[in-house]
């Protein structure tokens, strides 16, 4: 059990959820965080940070680090509960609320436990996941300083509760994104002789770049291309000049994800060149895949099932991104999944995750922490 009730626990998480602010504007959400930490007369560490929390717990080394995401998404929610969003078009609809409980309920529990703590663990409550700029904004700010372990983990939707799964190695992809930019010549829509109809030719772009993953490189490889967005006009009877297509690309494999901007570039320029158009490709790098330290993943497995969770040592690779793939860039560690067993996955309006993830993801990282410490002291 936590040193408080779950239902304190439970009680936090609604008041978060009922109260969702965006990436980097957190402020009334870190202000909950603190206090809450406060309460419990946890250590909250001075670092310059607009947003976010960081509490640390024990004494001396080694020197370990937990770490939970706070923001929410732009989505309306859909879910008719008493704690459901009172913030029009903003919602926890990613889970981070279950996240930031889950690791106030092992900050209390640790707290307790401080004298027995052969070391410190450091507990970062992250802003700006969702805009993948959050942990980077952490590391320069220094918090993992002295860090020589950190551990993460994401509710699962998919997957019913009690289930847990990682995986050594690659688990979240390379996360980037583009927008391609499309130029051909208005022309009457009655009369498209006259012009270059640049959404004709978009669209031919949106369908050959199902071939980047399909033929340019081998099927083996893990590739998603996706376009989201194909904006062009603004009436029905005129054939617009300018067309603008953004998506994402979604790798495993490092060198695909280099050799990918060149193929989009030459593919667009290919295609709008041979119509009389012009194309242009921006590029927006996102975050690394990450990439789980496989002595900690089975580490985490292990104790995953010593925990009584159902653990699945092999997972599928994801194709979705983390930015805790950035600490891992920095120090060893492991990210997993929790299953939160809920009807509609991530980022949907009718996200809608069990509560009971909650109570035992506290007791499993609870768990995690004096043992995690002993195996850093080790070595």
């Amino acid at each position: 059990m936590t040193s408080l009730p779950s239902s304190q626990l439970v009680q936090w998480r609604r008041e978060l959820h009922q109260y969702p602010e965006l990436s980097n504007q957190e402020f009334a959400t870190t202000e909950r965080i603190t206090a809450w930490l406060k309460q419990g007369n946890i250590r909250l560490l001075p670092y310059d940070l607009k947003t976010g929390v960081v509490a640390e717990i024990g004494q001396g080394e080694p020197l370990i680090a937990l770490r939970a995401d706070i923001d929410a998404l732009p989505i309306d929610e859909a879910v008719n509960h008493p704690w459901t969003s009172t913030h029009a078009g903003v919602m926890h609809a990613c889970g981070h609320d279950i996240h930031t409980s889950v690791m106030l309920g092992v900050a209390h529990q640790l707290k307790q436990q401080e004298a027995e703590l052969t070391g410190r663990v450091r507990i970062l409550f992250q802003p700006a996941e969702e805009t993948f700029n959050g942990a980077q904004q952490l590391i320069d700010a220094g918090v993992l300083d002295g860090v020589q372990a950190i551990f993460g983990m994401h509710n699962a939707p998919d997957l019913p509760l009690n289930s847990f799964k990682t995986r050594a190695g690659p688990f979240y992809a390379n996360v980037d994104r583009f927008v391609i930019r499309l130029e051909g010549k208005g022309a009457h829509a009655a009369r498209p002789h006259e012009g270059i109809d640049s959404i004709v030719i978009a669209s031919q772009i949106v369908t050959a770049l199902q071939t980047l993953p399909s033929r340019t490189f081998s099927s083996l490889e893990s590739v998603v291309v996706s376009v989201t967005r194909f904006t062009a006009g603004n009436t029905w009877n005129v054939l617009p000049q300018s067309v603008e297509l953004e998506g994402t690309v979604r790798t495993h494999n490092a060198a695909i994800r280099t050799a990918i901007p060149e193929k989009i570039t030459a593919l667009i320029k290919g295609i709008a060149g041979g119509f009389g158009a012009k194309a242009e490709l921006e590029w927006i790098e996102g975050p690394p895949a990450l990439v789980n330290t496989p002595e900690w993943a089975e580490f985490a497995l292990d104790l995953a099932s010593e925990a009584g969770f159902k653990a699945e040592a092999a997972a599928t690779p994801q194709m979705g991104g983390e930015d805790f793939a950035f600490y891992l860039h920095h120090v060893p560690g492991v990210f997993v999944s929790i299953g939160s067993a809920s009807e509609f996955g991530l980022h949907h309006p009718g996200f809608d995750p069990d509560e009971a993830i909650i109570d035992s993801s506290v007791r499993y990282f609870t768990q995690l922490v004096p043992r995690a410490l002993a195996r850093v002291a080790a070595k």
